[in-house]
C-alpha cells in the first residue's frame, strides 16, 4: 500500500510536500515527486515497499516519458496482464512490478484500463500527449481517494486530512454531510467533510484536463445482482465445489507477495475459510494467523481462532488485551480516522492490525463476506419486519417502542434490548429507509433536534431510498444485498479497515471482494445466500469439508466492544466544542441521558467524539474551538 497525491493549477513544492508527508503512515519506505511548473502539475507519492521492492519506485515513468502513475493498492491479476500486453508488443522495464502494467495497460486500453483490474486501488496518470489526468478507483472502494475541484485547482490526495494541506483547499464543514453523518454512522460517497471535497465513488474514474482544469466522472463497474437460473441449475454440491474453488483461487491471487503475509483470523466463517483455503496452496505450518482476544467474555473468540489455527496447522498468535486497555486507545484511534465514522469496531480492527504488523507486512482479511452472502442479522430481520410493518397500528408501534426504550440496558455484545430498540427505531421508517435507519446514530427526530430544522428523510438517506426503490433489484433480500454491497460495505467497512490497516502501516487485502468470486455472487440467485432464515447458506456448505462442524454453523458473532457502557465513562468531560448548525444543547442533553440511564445514545455518542476529534483538526474550527 502506498498515500498518493497531488494537484494541477494553484500551489507549490510546499503544498505537495505537505500533502505526501500526512501520507507517511501510508508509505513509510520511500517517497517521490514530479513537479511540471510549466503546467502547474506537481505529483506525490509515499511507498510501503511490498512488490519489486528494488524496481517498483514512483511516480513511475513510461519508456518514452509520455505517461507517468502514482499508484496506491495492488493489481492481483498484473502477471495475466502483462503476458497479454507483452503479447501486443509492449516492452516492461521492472521485473515484476504492477504498477508499471498499469502505464502500459493505460497506453493500450485507455480509459477501459480500470474495468480490466482486479485488485484494490486508487491512482493517477498523467498522459503528457492530451495534457490530462486520469484517475480511478477499485470496484468497491478498497483504497480511498478524495478530491476537490475548483476553477483555479484541482487537488487529489488518499485521505481527506493530506488534502486539505494543501493552502487552498478549504475545511469549513459541509452541512450536507454533517446530516448525511448522523443519518448512515457513516459518510455515503461522494459526500466527504468538508464543503468543495469529495470521494470518487467506487467503481468510478475521472478524467482530468489540465488546461481547463475541468473534470468528467464516469462509472466503470457497479455491484449489480444477475440471478441465473442456469447457474442454479447446475445444483448445490456443484455450486458448493466452483465457489470453494473461486475462493481458493482468490486466495492464491493475495497470497504473491515479496513480503511477509499473514491472515486475520477471528474464529468466524470467512476468515477461517481464508485460512484453511491458503493451506491448501502453502504448507499449513508457513502460514501465520493472528487473533486480538478480549478477558470478557461476551466479546472474545480468540478461543473459536485457537480451534480453527490448530485445526488447520498454522503458525498462531493471539494476543489477549483487557477491553480497558483498549478503552484508552480511542483518542489516538479516532485522531487516526482522517474523517469521522460511527463505527466503533474500529477500535479492536486497529488493535488486531497493529498486533498483526509486529510480525507481517500484509494480512488476508474476510472483509466482503456478510455482504455478498447475506451474513448479517437485518437478512433474518426482514420477513418479521414486513409482516409487522403490515400488521401493526402506527400508535401501538409507539407503544411498543417506548416499552423498549424502558428496558434495562445490556453491556453484552449484541444483547436483546439493543437489537429490539433498534429494529423498532427502524421500523417507524419506510420500508426503503429501514437498512441505514437500522443502524442509525439517531432517528430523524432526534436529528431534527440537534441540527435545529427539519430532516426530510428523502434527502438524508437519499443514496438509500434511491437504490431500494429505483435500483435493479427486485425483492426484499436483493436490494437489502444490495445496500449492503454497494453503500455499507464501501463507506463503513473498508473505510475501518483501510484507516485501520494503514495506521500500523500494514496492507490488509480483502480475499472476498476478487473480481471472479463476485461475478459467481451477481449470478447466485439468493436462496444459495439466504434459506429458512439460515445466512450463508451455500459459502457454509462450499467450506464444510474444510474446517470443523462447529466453526462453519456458529452463531456469528462480530468484532464489538462494550461501547454503551464505556460511553458512560469515557471522555471523562463530554466533548462540546462547537460545531457550526448543531445544537450541543442536544447533545448535551443526549450524552447525559446515556450517563444516567435513561437512554442508550451509544452510536450517536460516538459518532460525535469521533466528529469533535476531526472538528479539532481543521484548521477552520480552529478559531472556532476552545483550546
Amino acid at each position: 500500500m502506498c498515500g498518493i497525491a497531488g494537484f494541477v493549477g494553484v500551489g507549490d513544492r510546499s503544498d505537495l510536500e505537505a500533502m505526501t508527508r500526512a501520507l507517511t503512515h501510508r508509505g513509510p519506505d520511500a517517497e517521490g515527486f514530479h513537479i511540471d511548473r510549466d503546467r502547474g502539475l506537481h505529483l506525490g507519492h509515499r511507498r510501503l515497499a511490498i512488490r519489486d521492492l528494488a524496481g517498483g519506485g514512483q511516480p513511475m515513468w513510461s519508456r518514452d516519458a509520455t505517461l507517468c502513475v502514482v499508484f496506491n493498492g495492488e493489481i492481483f491479476n498484473f502477471e495475466d496482464l502483462r503476458a497479454e500486453l507483452e503479447g501486443g508488443g509492449h516492452r516492461f522495464e521492472t521485473d515484476h512490478s504492477d504498477t508499471e502494467v498499469l502505464i502500459h495497460g493505460y497506453r493500450a486500453w485507455g480509459e477501459g484500463l480500470a474495468e480490466r483490474l482486479n485488485g484494490q486501488f486508487a491512482f493517477a496518470i498523467f498522459d503528457l500527449e492530451r495534457e490530462r489526468l486520469y484517475l480511478a478507483r477499485d470496484r468497491f472502494g478498497e483504497k480511498p481517494l478524495y478530491y476537490s475541484a475548483r476553477s483555479e485547482l484541482f487537488a487529489f490526495a488518499s485521505e481527506l486530512s493530506a488534502l486539505t494541506c494543501h493552502r487552498a483547499v478549504g475545511t469549513e464543514i459541509s452541512a450536507t454531510a454533517l446530516q448525511k453523518l448522523f443519518a448512515y454512522g457513516y459518510l455515503p460517497a461522494p459526500h466527504a467533510l468538508y464543503s468543495e471535497t469529495y470521494k470518487l465513488p467506487a467503481g468510478h474514474f475521472m478524467t482530468v484536463d489540465l488546461r481547463t482544469r475541468h473534470h468528467c466522472t464516469m462509472c466503470y463497474w457497479r455491484f449489480d445482482l444477475e440471478p441465473d437460473e442456469d447457474l442454479a441449475a447446475r445444483g448445490e454440491e456443484v455450486l458448493a465445489e466452483e465457489l470453494r474453488e473461486l475462493l481458493t483461487r482468490a486466495v492464491a491471487r493475495r497470497l504473491v507477495s515479496d513480503v511477509p503475509i499473514g491472515i486475520f483470523l477471528s474464529g468466524g466463517l470467512d476468515s477461517s475459510g481464508i485460512l484453511a483455503t491458503a493451506a491448501t496452496h502453502v504448507p499449513a505450518d508457513s502460514l501465520r494467523s493472528f487473533t486480538i482476544g478480549f478477558e470478557e467474555a461476551s466479546y472474545d473468540e480468540s478461543g473459536f481462532a485457537a480451534q480453527v489455527a490448530e485445526h488447520v496447522g498454522t503458525q498462531h498468535r493471539s494476543r489477549v488485551l483487557s477491553l480497558g486497555h483498549a478503552r484508552d486507545l480511542i483518542p489516538s484511534v479516532l485522531d487516526g480516522l482522517d474523517e469521522p465514522l460511527g463505527d466503533a469496531s474500529i477500535v479492536p480492527t486497529h488493535l488486531l492490525s497493529a498486533f498483526t504488523r509486529e510480525h507481517v507486512t500484509v494480512a488476508l482479511s474476510g472483509d466482503g463476506g456478510d455482504e455478498l452472502f447475506a451474513g448479517y442479522d437485518p437478512f433474518a430481520a426482514l420477513g418479521p419486519a414486513a409482516l409487522y410493518s403490515r400488521t401493526v397500528p402506527r400508535p401501538l408501534h409507539e407503544i411498543f417502542r417506548w416499552l423498549a426504550g424502558q428496558l434495562p440496558r445490556s453491556g453484552r455484545n449484541m444483547s436483546l434490548d439493543f437489537k429490539l430498540r433498534r429494529t423498532l427505531a427502524g421500523l417507524s421508517y419506510p420500508e426503503s429507509a429501514w437498512a441505514p435507519a437500522w443502524m442509525a446514530p439517531i432517528d430523524s427526530k432526534e436529528a431534527t433536534e440537534l441540527f435545529d430544522q427539519p430532516m426530510p428523510m428523502e434527502e438524508v438517506y437519499s443514496e438509500a431510498m434511491d437504490l431500494w426503490e429505483t435500483g435493479p433489484a427486485r425483492g426484499r433480500i436483493d436490494r437489502l444485498l444490495q445496500f449492503f454491497t454497494q453503500i455499507y460495505l464501501q463507506d463503513d467497512i473498508l473505510t475501518k479497515s483501510d484507516r485501520a490497516s494503514m495506521m500500523s502501516s500494514l496492507e490488509s487485502r480483502a480475499v472476498f471482494l476478487d473480481n471472479d468470486l463476485v461475478s459467481f455472487c451477481q449470478r447466485l440467485p439468493n436462496r444459495f445466500k439466504f434459506r429458512n432464515g439460515q445466512r450463508k447458506y451455500l459459502l457454509k456448505k462450499a467450506l464444510e469439508p474444510l474446517l470443523p462442524t462447529e466453526i462453519v454453523h456458529r452463531r456469528k458473532k462480530g468484532f464489538g466492544i462494550p461501547l454503551a457502557d464505556w460511553m458512560c465513562e469515557v471522555p471523562q468531560e463530554i466533548p462540546m466544542f462547537p460545531i457550526p448548525g448543531t445544537d450541543t444543547g442536544w447533545a448535551r442533553h443526549a450524552w447525559e441521558a446515556h450517563r444516567t440511564g435513561r437512554a442508550d445514545y451509544r452510536l450517536f455518542m460516538w459518532t460525535w467524539w469521533s466528529l469533535q476529534r476531526a472538528a479539532h483538526r481543521s484548521p477552520a474550527m480552529a478559531a472556532t474551538v476552545p483550546a
